[in-house]
């Protein structure tokens, strides 16, 4: 293929897009540069379909050390391994905006892989890696109904700011990456310092048309390129079966979907029994057909998709749910605290049958995480939210072990909603771990992590700004697309069948962390604005029922949290109380069984599990950091003796010098005279010279001290 090269500007920096140099094998390929950010997107199809009931799609996105000038930190390993949690999520958010634009039929494998060649430390590489998988899908021969793009939204002094650097990030109210198409919005994901739903939803609206230029461009290219798209071998479905499976089972289906007051696991049961019998049928009916397993196989998944259009029929025709509720209502709610013993805190949050257990953790500043990626120098990160899914929570036999993409992404999003209410490290300098356990799953567990984790924050004492809480929207749009109902706290078929999944987290004075799904093209801003003003209202039902419990942070720590004390020295002395080799603060950490953390302005963090281990640990510390000022007293010992005077040592390390003068009232001819080596001597600082540190003693009585 020649080279091909196309130009832009978008959101007041340059876009560059290349063909034709780099790659070549893959079905679509193409290089992104935005600002001198640079990524390589290759997507790619298998030429044969797949044996699977599902559409087989995988996106990855790579990130190369190299692309920042760096090298792995690690001594040991230097290349890249697994990817980085923040990887994960950038993957993950190119996933969920490209999905739902191909046909669910496809059983050709796919593969998108977004590799990031340079990183220029201003601009994301996530949205050009998003706008790129987008071009190499629509300028390859893989069907793709497309196109697709994005924009990452901040604001600072009230002013909206497209695709801010990351020190506008840091500065900004908010990050919300808003995606879709060119009429409608499928993908959000945002984190947000508590601002109003409205702001939010304008936000959202901004994002929604600033990222229509970029639609637009890619349009054009495609036209300029003029791809051909294969014909694929597309999973269709027998009509004469479809009909047979809506025949047997609809009647049944209604039934089982619709009986009142049965639980998840009876729930399912009626379903899985419906199949059963569904099955058993179709044996008998189809027993000399020589295609029994497909005709099997196909009326599984036609059971599903019964399912699905039963659902949205009754949803959209008579407001009627599965388990009989209101479209705005909530399930029942309940809350604990400090069930768990010997913990530092601990809240369990049950939404229906969606249950977590969030347990606290407090450290010393020294048990921050560092974080090293291709995008992030060293850092540390004080605050930390863990997600745990194990198969037994959704009642299924599954391998337990390190977190998958789906856990990092829960996880990730629950830590961004909880983080604008835990307090700054001046107020609070530890570290802070939260593990939320989901024990049963049955619909928006990360939402129930937000408020477990609420309930675990205030049992601990930790003096969150206020508690936090989150629900899933739901969305029900019929065949034409123009007729939808919203959803509160959707669970089981709604979760499953449904055409958006929105979770919204925050506090009673506004959003802190927001995520959307959808399965259809997507939704509109009006769509948007209703669904927060919904969710909104379930959000402080939920706070109603977490303060009911829990009223505000207990005024005190657990026992069994270590305490931690803050003292400052000078920065001139951190040397010393680290000594040669770590000698002094070693000798000071082993004798007490303290933590200590210190830091550059000479903040010093101390953390002790006992009363005892602090007390002895703070006056080590200021011992050794000790600075003498004038009319302090001591009682010293005389470590040498010269002709003028004598030194003696008034704290181990420090000494100063009594001139002979200053001996004693009368006259001194020699200064053995009065002292000897290693004779215990009572002294008061005379004067300090700032410059050099020098102390002046005298052995004269405190009144004549000037």
């Amino acid at each position: 293929m020649e080279v091909k090269t196309y130009k832009e500007e978008f959101a007041g920096k340059p876009l560059f897009i290349e063909f034709g140099r780099l790659g070549g094998q893959a079905n679509g390929t193409c290089r992104v540069q935005y600002g001198e950010t640079t990524v390589l997107i290759n997507a790619t199809m298998s030429a044969n379909t797949k044996n699977v009931d599902y559409m087989p799609l995988m996106v990855d996105y790579e990130e190369k050390y190299y692309a920042a000038g760096k090298i792995k930190g690690s001594k040991w390993i230097k290349r890249e391994t697994r990817p980085s949690d923040e990887a994960v999520l950038s993957g993950r958010l190119i996933d969920r905006t490209i999905r739902p634009r191909f046909d669910n039929n496809i059983r050709n494998e796919m593969q998108v892989v977004a590799t990031v060649l340079s990183f220029d430390g201003v601009n994301d590489p996530d949205i050009p890696a998003l706008f790129g998988a987008s071009l190499a899908l629509m300028t390859s021969d893989i069907p793709f109904d497309g196109p697709v793009a994005g924009v990452r939204v901040g604001r600072i002094d009230g002013k909206l700011i497209f695709n801010p650097t990351y020190k506008e990030r840091i500065e900004s109210e908010f990050d919300v990456v808003v995606a879709g198409t060119a009429s409608r919005i499928n993908m959000i994901e945002a984190g947000a310092n508590i601002v109003s739903e409205k702001e939010m939803a304008e936000a959202i609206a901004a994002g929604f048309k600033e990222f229509q230029a970029l639609i637009k461009f890619q349009n054009q290219i495609v036209k300029d390129l003029a791809p051909k798209k294969k014909e694929l071998i597309l999973a269709n479905r027998d009509k004469d079966l479809a009909a047979v499976v809506r025949d047997f089972s609809e009647s049944k289906l209604e039934k089982a979907l619709y009986a009142p007051g049965k639980n998840k696991a009876e729930f399912y049961e009626g379903i899985g029994q419906t199949k059963i019998e569904l099955m058993e049928y179709l044996k008998e009916k189809y027993k000399e057909s020589h295609e029994m397993d497909k005709n099997l196989n196909e009326a599984s998944v036609i059971f599903e998709e019964e399912i699905d259009r039963i659902v949205h029929r009754n949803i959209l025709d008579s407001d009627k749910r599965p388990d009989g509720r209101k479209l705005d209502q909530l399930r029942e709610l309940n809350s604990e605290v400090g069930v768990i013993p010997h913990t530092h805190g601990s809240g369990l949050f049950n939404r229906g049958n969606t249950q977590a257990l969030s347990m606290l953790t407090l450290a010393a500043p020294g048990f921050e995480q560092w974080v090293e990626t291709m995008e992030i120098d060293l850092t540390k990160k004080r605050f930390m939210h863990h997600y745990v899914f194990p198969p037994y929570s959704v009642g299924e036999v599954g391998r337990l072990g390190g977190g998958g993409r789906r856990d990092i992404g829960h996880g990730a999003l629950a830590e961004r909603s909880l983080k604008p209410i835990i307090p700054d490290k001046d107020n609070f300098p530890y570290t802070i771990r939260l593990v939320s356990e989901i024990l049963s799953s049955n619909g928006s567990s990360s939402m129930a992590s937000v408020c477990g984790s609420s309930l675990a924050l205030m049992d601990g004492g930790v003096p969150i700004k206020s508690p936090a809480a989150g629900i899933a929207m739901g969305l029900m749009f019929d065949e034409k697309g123009e007729k939808y109902k919203i959803l509160t706290d959707i669970q089981g078929p709604e979760d499953h069948h449904g055409d958006m999944d929105l979770k919204v987290a925050g506090t009673r004075e506004g959003v802190t962390g927001m995520q959307m799904d959808v399965k259809i093209e997507g939704i509109t801003v009006e769509i948007v604005e209703k669904a927060l003003e919904q969710a909104k209202k379930a959000r402080l039902e939920i706070l109603d029922v977490l303060e009911k419990t829990i009223a505000s942070p207990r005024s005190e720590l657990s026992p069994h949290a270590p305490r931690v004390e803050t003292v400052k020295i000078n920065p001139a002395k951190i040397g010393m109380l680290i000594g040669p080799g770590g000698k002094v603060i070693n000798g000071i950490i082993e004798e007490t069984g303290a933590e200590i953390d210190i830091e550059d302005d000479g903040t010093v963090f101390v953390t002790s599990a006992t009363p005892e281990g602090m007390k002895k640990a703070l006056a080590l510390i200021q011992e050794v950091t000790y600075e003498p000022k004038e009319g302090d007293e001591f009682e010293g010992t005389v470590v040498a003796i010269k002709d003028f005077g004598a030194f003696v040592e008034i704290m181990p390390g420090k000494d100063g010098m009594v001139h002979i003068s200053e001996m004693a009232d009368r006259r001194i001819d020699k200064v053995t005279d009065v002292l000897k080596m290693g004779q215990k001597v009572h002294v008061w600082v005379k004067a300090v010279d700032d410059a050099s540190g020098k102390i002046s003693l005298t052995m004269k009585r405190r009144s004549t001290v000037n």
